[in-house]
């Protein structure tokens, strides 16, 4: 049976900490699903997500075991639909596991199906956060150095 991973996250960028999580997924799933999702808790988004989609599909343009989809609907309900029987998530501290661990719990109860796989972020990368770098940005500071595409 294929080891289907889904990578869920808004991704407002994706950044090289993403990055290093999905290339280290890869020794552990047959295939990777990035999953950019809409996120309820946020009114708008910084980098619009048809921009980021293309910066995420160039990104791995050469894996095939790597696909990237939008969805707009309970994360283990959208696993379920595309086979993913894994979610693959990224921890950089202890804050990331409180609040990883009661995702994990809840997508459980609503997909039996679902195990939540965490992977410790790389330690060069660890202080790299989204909303950090969507701060930096924009006040025109050099984001380059975190993002594994480049932006223009």
């Amino acid at each position: 049976m294929e080891r289907i991973a889904l990578f869920p996250g808004s991704f407002d960028p994706f950044t090289r900490g993403h990055e290093d999580i999905v290339l280290r997924g890869l020794a552990l799933f047959d295939k990777i699903i990035i999953a950019v999702g809409y996120n309820s808790g946020k009114t708008q988004r910084y980098f619009p997500i048809d921009f980021m989609i293309d910066k995420i599909n160039d990104t791995f343009k050469d894996n095939p075991a790597i696909s990237v989809q939008t969805y707009s609907e309970l994360t283990a309900e959208f696993a379920k639909k595309n086979g993913a029987n894994y979610l693959l998530r990224g921890l950089r501290n202890t804050t990331d596991f409180e609040y990883e661990n009661s995702i994990s719990q809840v997508n459980r109860y609503l997909n039996g199906d679902l195990e939540s796989v965490f992977l410790i972020t790389s330690p060069g990368l660890a202080a790299i956060n989204s909303s950090i770098i969507r701060e930096v940005h924009k006040y025109q500071g050099d984001i380059s150095e975190f993002l594994p595409y480049k932006l223009s």
